[in-house]
C-alpha cells in the first residue's frame, strides 16, 4: 500500500508539470548544482581534478613557450596553491563585459583565450571552463597576478568575487598564483592524496620536456615531502621510467623515438619492447590522457602491424607461406607513448578520454610508415629482435588456441556445464544477480547458509591460485583454480571475452581480512585485470569488507570494521554501563556463522562493498607489474617507500 501511495503522489506531481517547473541556472549556480557534469564526480576523483585544471592552464602557457616552472603546494587545512611563471592572466578591463579579464575568466563559463583568438595554438584545458569551475566549487579562491610591473589580487567565495581585482604592490615577477580551498559542501572528501597528484604531475613533466613541475606537501610540520620533476628526454624518459619502475627487462637497448610536425600538428612516439607478455600503450592529445584511445592510437597500431609484416617479408624473416602477424603479436611486450599536439582537439564525450580527429589517424600512419621503416632499416639487429619476439608471440598464441580447444573439452568450457562447487542462484536475469567468490570451503559453507538464494551465488575456492603476471598465457587456460571462475562467469577470457555472456551483475571477491586474504584478492584482481579487463572497466568487480571485530555486551552484538571503530565502540559502550564487553577478533570468514556473515557482509542493507574502478588504468597496470611481477627490486622499493602508511593490524 505504501508503494502505491508514493506512485499516486508522483502521478499527481506529473499532472502539475508546467512552465513553473522550468529552472534557469545562471553562471556558477549551474556548476554548483551539477558538479559531476564538469569534473566527473564529487568524490576523490573530482577533488583532484580541481588541481589538474589549474595546472593544465599553466601547462598551456608552457606549450605556448612562456612558462617553464610550475609549483604545486599542498598546504594545511586542505588548501592548494599553484604558482607558475607564465605570462600571467590578463588584468585589463574586457571591452564588452566591463570587468577585469582575470575576473571574467574565473566567474564566467566559456571565457578564456583558447577559442582561436591567438592566445594559444595548443591547449589541453577545459576551453574556458576550468578556472571558473574550480572557483565555483571552492569554498574560497584567491588569485595573484604579476605582469612584471604590478601585482594584482582578488578574492572569491563560492564562485563570486567579494571585491574587484586590485593592484596591491609593485613587482618584477611575471606569473600567476592561484590558491583555493575545495568546498566541503560539494565534495565527499577534501583531503588530497599526494601519490595521486605526484603520478599525474610526473606524467605532465614527461610530456613536456624541460618543464619543471615541483610538488610539495606542507600539510604536516616535520613530515614535509617534495618532488622536483623535470625530464629533458621527454617521452623517451617516460618509457625508460616505466620499464625501470616495473622492473622490466628491455629487449633492445635504446628507446625508439620518432617525431614529426605537419602544419599545426605535432606527433611524438616513443616505444621499446621488453620480455614481458603484455602491451602498455598510453596515448595523449594536447597532454590529455586519452585512456580510451582514439584516432591517433588506431593509426599507430595499424601502421606498426603493417610495417613489421612488410619488413619481415621483405627480409624473409616472415616466410611467404607464414601467416601475417596479428596486432596482438606485433604489440606483445611493447611499451609505447603516443603524444599528439594539435590546434583543435575533438574529443568524444565530456571526459575527453578518446580522440576523435579523423585526420590524425592518417598523419600518424604516414609518419610511422616512413620513419619506423627507416629506423628498422638503419638498425637491422633491433628489427630482427622485434620480429623474432612477435613471431614467437604468434606461435604461442596458436599453441594457446589449441590448448584452449583441448581444455574446453576436458573442463566443460565448451558446454553449458558449471563448476561442481558453484552454488547458483534462482534468478535468471543477470543484472539482478551477484556471485561471491569465497576463500575456502569453510567460509563457502557459511556464505551458502547465509545468502539470499534468489539472487546470490557462491563459488568457494581453495588455496592460492596462479599468479598470472608471471605465467605465460597458455598456462592460464588449464589452471585448475582459475577454470571454475571462468566457467562460472560464463564470458570466457582473453581475446574471446564477451561481457554480454556474463552470468552475474556483480562479481564480489570475499576473502579473510588478513594477509593471506589480501594476497588472494590481489591474485584474483590481477587475473581479472589481465584476462577479463572489461569486467573492471565496466565496474562489475567488487571487494566485500567483512568486519574485524564482534563486540558483545549482554545480548547485544556490535561489529567493528577497523581498530578505530572498535575503540570508539568500546568507549561508547563502557560509558553507557559497567556491563562486561567481550571483544572477539575474527581471524577468518569461516569463524562467522551464517547469520553473522549475512548480517555484516552479504546483506545489501548493511554490507560494505568496495567497487573496483578503472579511473587510472595505467597506474593499475604499473602496480600489478610491481607487486606481482618477477623482479624483486621494484617491489622492495615500493614497500620501503610506503611502509610508513601501512596499518598495524592485530593479526
Amino acid at each position: 500500500m505504501e508503494n502505491n501511495n508514493v506512485e499516486n503522489a508522483n502521478n499527481a506531481n506529473n499532472l502539475n508539470y508546467d512552465e513553473n517547473q522550468i529552472q534557469v541556472l545562471e553562471g556558477m549556480e549551474a556548476v554548483r548544482k551539477r558538479p559531476g557534469m564538469y569534473i566527473g564526480s564529487t568524490g576523490s576523483r573530482g577533488l583532484h581534478h580541481l588541481v589538474y585544471e589549474i595546472v593544465d592552464n599553466a601547462i598551456d602557457e608552457a606549450l605556448a613557450g612562456y612558462c617553464d616552472t610550475i609549483n604545486v603546494q599542498l598546504l594545511p587545512d586542505d588548501v592548494v596553491r599553484i604558482i607558475d611563471n607564465g605570462r600571467g592572466i590578463p588584468t585589463g578591463i574586457h571591452p564588452t563585459e566591463g570587468i577585469s579579464a582575470a575576473t571574467l575568466v574565473f566567474t564566467t563559463l566559456h571565457a578564456g583565450g583558447k577559442f582561436g583568438g591567438g592566445g594559444y595554438k595548443v591547449a589541453g584545458g577545459l576551453h574556458g571552463v576550468g578556472a571558473a569551475v574550480v572557483n565555483a566549487l571552492s569554498e574560497w579562491l584567491e588569485i595573484e597576478i604579476c605582469d612584471g610591473k604590478n601585482k594584482y589580487y582578488q578574492h572569491f567565495e563560492r564562485g563570486e568575487y567579494t571585491e574587484p581585482l586590485k593592484e596591491i604592490d609593485k613587482t618584477t615577477r611575471i606569473g600567476s598564483v592561484i590558491t583555493f580551498k575545495a568546498d566541503y559542501q560539494i565534495f565527499e572528501t577534501t583531503e588530497y592524496e599526494y601519490e595521486l597528484l605526484q603520478s599525474r604531475l610526473r606524467e605532465q613533466a614527461f610530456l613536456n620536456a624541460g618543464v619543471c613541475i615541483i610538488l610539495s606537501d606542507l600539510r604536516h610540520e616535520g613530515d614535509e615531502r617534495k618532488d622536483v620533476m623535470k625530464y629533458e628526454g621527454g617521452i623517451k624518459s617516460f618509457v625508460e621510467f616505466k620499464h625501470q619502475r616495473k622492473g622490466l627487462e628491455n629487449l633492445h637497448p635504446q628507446v625508439i623515438y620518432i617525431h614529426d610536425k605537419q602544419e599545426d600538428t605535432e606527433i611524438e612516439i616513443a616505444m621499446q619492447y621488453n620480455t614481458s607478455f603484455y602491451e602498455a600503450i598510453s596515448s595523449f592529445a594536447n597532454n590529455i590522457n586519452t585512456s580510451e584511445g582514439g584516432t591517433h592510437e588506431i593509426g599507430f597500431k595499424t601502421a606498426l602491424t603493417r610495417v613489421l609484416n612488410d619488413y619481415g617479408k621483405r627480409y624473409k624473416i616472415i616466410k611467404d607461406t607464414d601467416k601475417n602477424l596479428s596486432g596482438e603479436d606485433a604489440r606483445e611486450g611493447l611499451t609505447a607513448i603516443i603524444s599528439v599536439k594539435l590546434t583543435d582537439c575533438e574529443f568524444e564525450g565530456q571526459t575527453k578520454s578518446k580522440l576523435g580527429n579523423t585526420e590524425v589517424r592518417s598523419l600518424v600512419e604516414k609518419m610511422m610508415s616512413t620513419k619506423l621503416v627507416n629506423y628498422l632499416d638503419e638498425n637491422p639487429s633491433v628489427a630482427k629482435t622485434i620480429l623474432n619476439k612477435s613471431l614467437n608471440a604468434q606461435r604461442v598464441r596458436e599453441a594457446m588456441r589449441k590448448a584452449r580447444d583441448i581444455e574446453r573439452k576436458k573442463s566443460g568450457l565448451e558446454s553449458n556445464s558449471l563448476p561442481g562447487k558453484l552454488v547458483d542462484c534462482t534468478e535468471k536475469k543477470s543484472e539482478l544477480t551477484e556471485i561471491y567468490i569465497v576463500e575456502g570451503d569453510s567460509a563457502g559453507g557459511s556464505a551458502k547458509g547465509g545468502r539470499d538464494n534468489r539472487y546470490q551465488a557462491i563459488l568457494p575456492l581453495w588455496g592460492k591460485m596462479l599468479n598470472v603476471e608471471k605465467a605465460r598465457h597458455d598456462k592460464v587456460y588449464g589452471n585448475e583454480k582459475l577454470i571454475p571462475v571462468v566457467t562460472a562467469l560464463g564470458c570466457s577470457i582473453g581475446d574471446e571475452f564477451d561481457i554480454e555472456r556474463l552470468r552475474y551483475g556483480k562479481v564480489i571477491i570475499m576473502a579473510d581480512a588478513d594477509v593471506d586474504g589480501s594476497h588472494i584478492r590481489t591474485l584474483l584482481l590481477t587475473f581479472f585485470f589481465r584476462f577479463m579487463k572489461p569486467l573492471v572497466e565496466n565496474g562489475r568487480i567488487y571487494i566485500a569488507q567483512p568486519p574485524l571485530y564482534k563486540l558483545t555486551k549482554g545480548k547485544q552484538k556490535y561489529y567493528a570494521y577497523t581498530d578505530k571503530e572498535r575503540d570508539e565502540l568500546l568507549e561508547k559502550l563502557s560509558a553507557e554501563s559497567s556491563t562486561k564487553i567481550n571483544v572477539q577478533r575474527w581471524k577468518g570468514l569461516g569463524e562467522m556463522n551464517s547469520s553473522e556473515l549475512w548480517e555484516t557482509t552479504m546483506n545489501p542493507e548493511n554490507r560494505i562493498l568496495v567497487k573496483i574502478e578503472m579511473s587510472d588504468a595505467e597506474a593499475a597496470d604499473e602496480m600489478f607489474s610491481i607487486l606481482m611481477g618477477d623482479k624483486v627490486a621494484p617491489r622492495r622499493e615500493f614497500i620501503e617507500a610506503n611502509a610508513r602508511y601501512a596499518k598495524n593490524l592485530d593479526i
